[in-house]
Parts: C-alpha cells; sequence; structure tokens
C-alpha cells in the first residue's frame, strides 16, 4: 500500500509536541535557529509523529484487507531513522503486506518505508506481534526501582535511573493522532464510547522524559544537539488497550551506555548513547519497554531525524 503525497505543516508539528510536552528546539519555528550546526534549515517533525504515522497506516493495511489476525500480547516496533522531514516537505509511506513468522515465533510482521518526494530515506521499520516482546524480553516489574510515593523528575537506584510522571487524558492522544495525520475516530469517539490510546502516543512521552533528564543535568539542548538514530520498543498489549485519561504512567529513563554500530542505518555515527526505557502504568503495569539510541549531530554523515 503506497499513501501520498503527504505533509507535516508546522501546525501539525506544534499540536504533536505540544500534545507530548516535547520541547526539543529542533521543533520549535523560532528555537531551531540557535542550534549549533543545524543543517534543517527549519523545524522538522517530531521522530514519534512519524512513528505514530507509519504504526496506524500499517493497521489500516489490515482493517482495510479485512486481515483476522489472532489477538498478540505483545506488539513491537523497529525504527530507524535516516533523515529529517521539515515542516511542508511532500513524503510517501509505503507499507508491505502482513508476513507470518513460520520458523520463530509464529507472530506476524509488517515492514514500512517514509520516503521524500525525490526518494531519499526518511524512515524505515517494522511492527511485529507475537507472543513475547522482542525487545528486553528478560526484563520484569520487578527488576525496575519503585516508583509509588517518588516525586516527578526523581532520580532513582543512586541515580542511574530518571523518573518522569505523566497523566494521560484524551485531549492529547487526540491532538497526538491529528498532527501524524491520523484520523482520530479511529482511537477516541465518545458517542461509540472508544477510547484507545495509541501505542505510539504513550511511548512517545519518551522523548518528554529524555529532555527532562538532560535539563536535570543542564545540558545545552542548542549548543550540543542530539538526534535519534532509532527506537526498538516493545508494546504489552491488554495494558495499552486498558489505559483510560487520568491514569498515571511512570516514564524510567537508565543509561547511557555508550555504544558504537558497525551495521545498518545507525552505523559510522560515531559513539552512540544508548537508553533504556520502561513505562509503568497505573504504578503497577509494565506497558512498554524501549531501547533508543541517540547520536550528537555533529558526528552524523546523514541527516537523521529527532
Amino acid at each position: 500500500m503506497r499513501e501520498g503525497p503527504l505533509r507535516f505543516d508546522q501546525i501539525h508539528i506544534d499540536v504533536a509536541r505540544n500534545a507530548t510536552d516535547d520541547f526539543n528546539p529542533f521543533h520549535d519555528p523560532g528555537r531551531w535557529r540557535n542550534i549549533h550546526g543545524n543543517p534543517f534549515a527549519g523545524p522538522i517533525a517530531l521522530g514519534f509523529q512519524l512513528e505514530l504515522l507509519a504504526a496506524d497506516r500499517i493497521s489500516r493495511l489490515r482493517r482495510d484487507a479485512a486481515e483476522t489476525l489472532p489477538a498478540s500480547a505483545f506488539s513491537s516496533y523497529d525504527f530507524r531513522f535516516a533523515n529529517a522531514l521539515r515542516a511542508g516537505e511532500v513524503f510517501y509511506v509505503d507499507v508491505r503486506k502482513t508476513l507470518r513468522d513460520h520458523q520463530g515465533d509464529g507472530g506476524y510482521t509488517n515492514r514500512v518505508v517514509l520516503r521524500k518526494q525525490n526518494g531519499d530515506l526518511v524512515l524505515m521499520g517494522n511492527r511485529h506481534d507475537a507472543a513475547c516482546a522482542r525487545f528486553l524480553p528478560e526484563w520484569q516489574l520487578g527488576d525496575l526501582p519503585g516508583t509509588k510515593g517518588r516525586q516527578d523528575r526523581a532520580l532513582l537506584a543512586d541515580n542511574d535511573w530518571f523518573l518522569k510522571r505523566k497523566y494521560l487524558n484524551t485531549s492529547n492522544g487526540k491532538n497526538f493522532a491529528v498532527g501524524a495525520l491520523c484520523q482520530q475516530s479511529d482511537y477516541f469517539d465518545e458517542i461509540c464510547d472508544k477510547v484507545h490510546f495509541p501505542a505510539l502516543f504513550t511511548a512517545s512521552l519518551i522523548s518528554c522524559a529524555l529532555l527532562e533528564r538532560g535539563r536535570h543535568a543542564n545540558y545545552d539542548f542548542e549548543a550540543d544537539p542530539m538526534v535519534y538514530l532509532s527506537h526498538q520498543i516493545s508494546i504489552d498489549n491488554q495494558v495499552q488497550d486498558s489505559l483510560r485519561s487520568n491514569d498515571c504512567l511512570d516514564i524510567l529513563v537508565e543509561g547511557p551506555s555508550i555504544t558504537t554500530d558497525t551495521r545498518g542505518l545507525t552505523a559510522g555515527h560515531g559513539e552512540q548513547m544508548t537508553y533504556r526505557c520502561f513505562g509503568i502504568a497505573r504504578e503497577s503495569e509494565l506497558l512498554f519497554r524501549a531501547v533508543v539510541k541517540l547520536a550528537p549531530l555533529h558526528a552524523m554523515t546523514a541527516s537523521p531525524v529527532t
């Protein structure tokens, strides 16, 4: 399935960043000019904004094809960033048909690619639905520092973990969906009593947590900007489907560890910062687990998305 031409205007970017409290200057219509060495010549779309669009189109393809796939305990998303999308830039989305993994975990996978009008790759990735989490499967709630009674923006476990506390509301979920060029009625409809927070909306709050961690450490986002290289996220679908407005979501960030990739889209970018991030719903349910990689802008040989 191919869709396009599409584009994010600045209003879509503003709606998305406001819905998630993402204060990264790369998305700000004024502050982008203050970023040292910024090659993008304007505000760019959020990484999670692109990912929600991609995930939504995978769901749409499955729905339009009347696929009756068995319910899976986990949905895992693996996204690699190759370029940035500026406000107003035209792009296309390509979603591949659903494939069954007969030799592995028996799950179902769709691949997705976003490209600019000139063919330049922006984002590539896949969604994989299976009985087990694909990323950080060994981690359980008991392995994480407790968050109950702890303050927002607290450092936990000898300062190895940072806690960011958010509260869900349907307005932000709707706005993020619209900002990602999705139909909000696919997720929220009061007349039908439908409330389904998009998985990539709740996961997008990782960006806010990382920014808050940086601000807590007095990091200068304009002098030494960081950009996303990849996101690997596993979602517990039962917990995701149960989320409602005003639910508490605690996001734990651990790291960074310093790594160097020698293969794939993230290779050749020098030292990379890898964070492990976990979302805990209602202080007692592990909603998502994620591996997030970033690199300094000055180390990039290509133009990634943030």
